[in-house]
């Protein structure tokens, strides 16, 4: 015995605009994000060229994980090195936005991008931070934190 199938079949509509669905508001980002943001990556620039001139190789740069974020990856010699650059007004407003939480999603990120590129793990690895105050030069903190703290 054979089903019968009962189907609506819809035509396409006449006129195109009254299928599309209406677009979205462009949204205007905020002005202060906007800033911050483009601060940021001048102070990985800064960052970035300071390292180069210390005899660093920058391998990358913004490296994007789903667990975390690395500023700069860098080598020297056989030393391969995470680093967090931080903007701030002072040294010690710089230092301190250093905290806990951000170090294990550094740790985090760092672990991700070595799984990901086993063949370039050679050798040590450390976690710098690069401190960007106005008017100054960067500077360096070599091992500011290990993958244990």
């Amino acid at each position: 015995m054979a089903r019968r199938i009962n189907r609506t079949i819809r035509l396409p509509s006449q006129n195109a605009a009254e299928a599309a669905p209406a677009p979205a508001p462009e949204r205007t980002p905020d002005p202060k994000r906007v800033a911050a943001f483009a601060h940021g990556i001048s102070a990985e620039s800064k960052a970035a060229a300071f390292l180069i001139m210390k005899g660093y190789r920058i391998v990358a740069r913004r490296f994007r994980s789903p667990v975390g974020e690395i500023d700069i990856v860098a080598r020297r010699r056989d030393v391969l090195v995470f680093v967090e650059v931080k903007a701030r007004a002072s040294y010690e407003e710089a230092v301190e936005a250093v905290t806990e939480h951000q170090r294990r999603r550094i740790v985090a990120a760092a672990e991700y991008w070595l799984a990901a590129r086993g063949g370039e793990a050679s050798g040590d690895i450390r976690f710098d931070v690069v401190v960007v105050t106005p008017g100054k030069i960067p500077q360096h903190l070599p091992a500011a934190f290990d993958a244990g703290a």
